[in-house]
């Protein structure tokens, strides 16, 4: 039972806390400045029950882990290439909300608005949907940083199912709005999500 209090929970479980509260923060502040302060509600932290379940299953399953296979939290390669994962995660997310400004939302919008332009260079120039891409890196690297192999296929499962039906939903508004515009982008460029077009 020390192994909880050992370097290794100690170093993963800090980095574990720290991108996410990083992630939330960073997703708020942005919010805040790009449409300001008073467009920006709790929804722009991003945490809904599902996500809380999640988290706290992976914080279980570590600490069940750590206490009964200790050597299983101790592959610091596999960790630290979870890390790598996260933070190039974070880098794709933000760059993608800084990209596409006041375009980029946490809601999807479902009528046309005057700031909303279809934004195509940058990030949006290889990736269709840099913040669904980033987002998905971010969240399945969290759980390889933790040596967490039931909560990495879990993680990787349940974000890729989210964005299998937000971005054709999302996607349907967009072609609406822009037309043929937004198809033929849309079929030059992946969506930067596997196995979604």
């Amino acid at each position: 039972m020390t192994e909880i209090f050992s370097y290794t929970a100690y170093r993963q479980l800090s980095q574990m806390f720290l991108a996410v509260i990083f992630f939330h923060v960073s997703e708020y502040f942005l919010a805040a400045v790009i449409h300001g302060k008073s467009s920006v509600t709790l929804k722009s932290l991003l945490i809904s029950k599902h996500y809380l379940f999640a988290m706290i299953f992976s914080l279980l399953e570590y600490l069940i882990e750590i206490a009964l296979f200790p050597d299983l939290k101790e592959h610091w390669v596999i960790s630290d290439f979870g890390l790598v994962l996260v933070v190039i995660g974070e880098i794709i997310r933000k760059i993608a909300i800084i990209t596409a400004g006041q375009s980029f939302t946490h809601i999807i919008r479902v009528r046309p608005d005057e700031h909303h332009q279809l934004v195509t260079y940058g990030i949006y120039k290889f990736i269709r949907h840099p913040g669904y891409c980033g987002f998905f890196i971010w969240a399945v690297g969290t759980q390889i940083m933790l040596c967490n192999p039931l909560s990495t296929i879990g993680f990787a499962v349940v974000v890729w199912k989210f964005f299998s039906t937000r971005i054709p939903y999302e996607e349907y508004f967009l072609r609406q709005f822009f037309g043929m515009q937004y198809v033929e982008y849309a079929q030059q460029v992946v969506s930067g999500v596997p196995f979604i077009n």
